[in-house]
């Protein structure tokens, strides 16, 4: 967990000229750890996760290295080597699960085992849905598609923005169980407003506040109760649950 994974030095992201989200963002990820990023709403969470997975051009860095070389998100190589799950997707709604399921492992080059799709499908209580049109879906079983989807690719980076919205309590307990486990195949970044999702999963815990880390905790650092603390001034706790 020593070996640098992906470093980005200075980073900033904007939609427009007049409004900066992301400002001297600088972090590193190492090889098979979870981090988790946490702030209220605006800090600027999912506008890094979609730097990173290649929808928003509207950044500039002062370096960018995946692997010990310098990378570009927009790049087919790099691609291929992570898959982002959304708060919300309404994307291929009219294909079913099992085709997007095989069109997304054709577009990575990926061989699915049936062991760990059925697996994974019992395991999100998911059977029911597999040949249904993604549109047609509830949010949270849309959810479960893209997840077990995830889970299936095993991409070296794999990004989750609000991977428990919309689950249910057994769906959720058993992702986290999914998150705990793909250390042995990558490296997990995830957002999430629920500290219990947080707190049970991470290694390294990054605090978001106005488009800047303001605080990192490790390990036996990650509690409620520490969390709670780096974003007391801004909000009270108001908005983590």
């Amino acid at each position: 967990m020593d070996t640098a994974f992906l470093t980005i030095k200075n980073l900033s992201a904007w939609y427009n000229d007049e409004k900066m989200v992301l400002s001297d963002f600088s972090l590193e990820l190492k090889e098979h750890e979870v981090v988790g990023l946490i702030g209220l709403n605006g800090a600027g969470k999912t506008t890094f996760l979609k730097v990173l997975s290649g929808l928003l051009s509207t950044f500039r860095s002062d370096g960018i290295y995946f692997c010990g070389s310098a990378v570009n998100f927009r790049k087919q190589d790099f691609k291929l080597c992570r898959y982002t799950v959304f708060a919300e997707d309404n994307s291929f709604a009219y294909f079913t699960f099992r085709e997007y399921l095989s069109y997304v492992c054709s577009a990575y080059g990926k061989n699915k085992t049936d062991l760990d799709l059925t697996e994974l499908i019992q395991g999100f209580h998911f059977e029911a849905y597999t040949d249904i049109l993604l549109k047609d879906l509830s949010t949270g079983n849309r959810k479960k598609a893209f997840l077990i989807t995830a889970f299936v690719l095993k991409p070296e980076l794999l990004l989750l923005d609000e991977p428990v919205n919309g689950l249910d309590f057994q769906s959720t307990e058993y992702l986290y169980q999914q998150i705990l486990k793909y250390k042995e195949y990558g490296t997990i970044l995830f957002s999430s407003h629920i500290l219990e999702s947080i707190t049970l999963t991470s290694n390294r815990v990054f605090v978001l506040e106005y488009g800047k880390i303001r605080q990192t905790f490790e390990h036996e650092q990650i509690n409620a109760k520490n969390i709670r603390e780096a974003l007391h001034d801004e909000s009270d706790g108001e908005g983590l649950c």
